[in-house]
């Protein structure tokens, strides 16, 4: 595994470090990887995003994101199983939570959005997940494990955690049931594709605080090939962007992540739009947040 010492901070190129507690942000990197059931490679993206954010420009064409404070945590240890790197997620999670801060997972796998689940499960009576995602990831388990980066939602749903999906193209025919028994929201790829991003996406009565996980294959493979289940047909980077600030425009973030990048040697432009969504959200969060 990497060394701690050598994952750089968020947009460390540009900013002075500052303590956790006067940051907004607190970044976790989490380079999980036990589950992938198709292309490899998860465990490189949070050094990945990391080191592409070091190109990022400051302002991001409204403001500086920056200036709510970026805290990087170092990266949790990945190399025990599945529920003690769960546990070491809750634990960095609750750590921003109960500072008062958002926390934002750079994966790894999605299963590692579980561990924040958890987090936020007790610090939060009331929340719901919007979900970005090529995939449904509904089942109960594959391929012999319910720690798998295709159940993440399952385990969400099982929480009693509203969730709401957005950019699904795939899915099987016993999710496709589960989201009908269950009356989960979604508004899929098909549905973007044909029409403009609605300015309201989320239901009323959708809770008030959210959680935003985001798949990197819910963008098109042609923005962003570097995934281990591309999947044709996914949001491009505008249509992303715009649904993003439709559920953040009415709603309170309470964290999110950005997963399941899986970088391609030599093809820089797939983690660079990782980082940059990252600190597009930043930006949109900070501004949501201070008004």
């Amino acid at each position: 595994m990497t060394s701690p010492h050598s994952f750089p901070g968020f947009l460390s190129s540009e900013i002075e470090p500052h303590p956790p507690e006067e940051c907004l942000f607190h970044v976790i990197p989490v380079p999980y990887e036990k589950s992938v059931s198709y292309g490899t490679g998860t465990a490189s993206g949070p050094l990945a995003i990391l080191e592409s954010s070091l190109q990022l420009e400051l302002f991001d064409g409204i403001g500086i994101p920056a200036e709510y404070g970026i805290y990087t945590c170092p990266p949790l240890e990945c190399d025990d199983s599945a529920e003690e790197v769960l546990e070491r997620i809750t634990d960095a999670v609750s750590k921003a939570l109960d500072l008062k801060k958002i926390p934002v997972v750079l994966g790894g796998e999605h299963t590692v959005s579980v561990g924040a689940f958890r987090a936020l499960k007790t610090h939060f009576k009331d929340f719901g997940i919007v979900q970005f995602d090529a995939h449904a990831d509904l089942r109960e388990t594959y391929h012999g494990t319910t720690q798998s980066h295709a159940c993440v939602m399952r385990r969400a749903v099982e929480m009693d955690i509203p969730i709401f999906q957005i950019g699904v193209r795939s899915l099987s025919h016993e999710e496709h049931l589960l989201r009908k028994e269950k009356d989960i929201g979604h508004l899929d790829a098909s549905a973007i594709g044909m029409a403009p991003v609605p300015d309201m996406i989320l239901p009323e009565d959708f809770p008030k605080n959210i959680y935003i996980t985001f798949d990197v294959d819910g963008l098109d493979p042609s923005i962003m090939p570097a995934t281990g289940t591309p999947e044709p047909g996914g949001l491009s980077w505008y249509q992303a962007i715009s649904a993003l600030a439709s559920v953040i425009r009415t709603r309170q973030v309470i964290g999110f992540d950005v997963v399941e990048l899986a970088p391609i040697p030599g093809m820089h432009a797939p983690e660079f739009t990782a980082a940059r969504l990252i600190y597009t959200l930043f930006g949109m969060i900070g501004r949501q947040d201070r008004l």
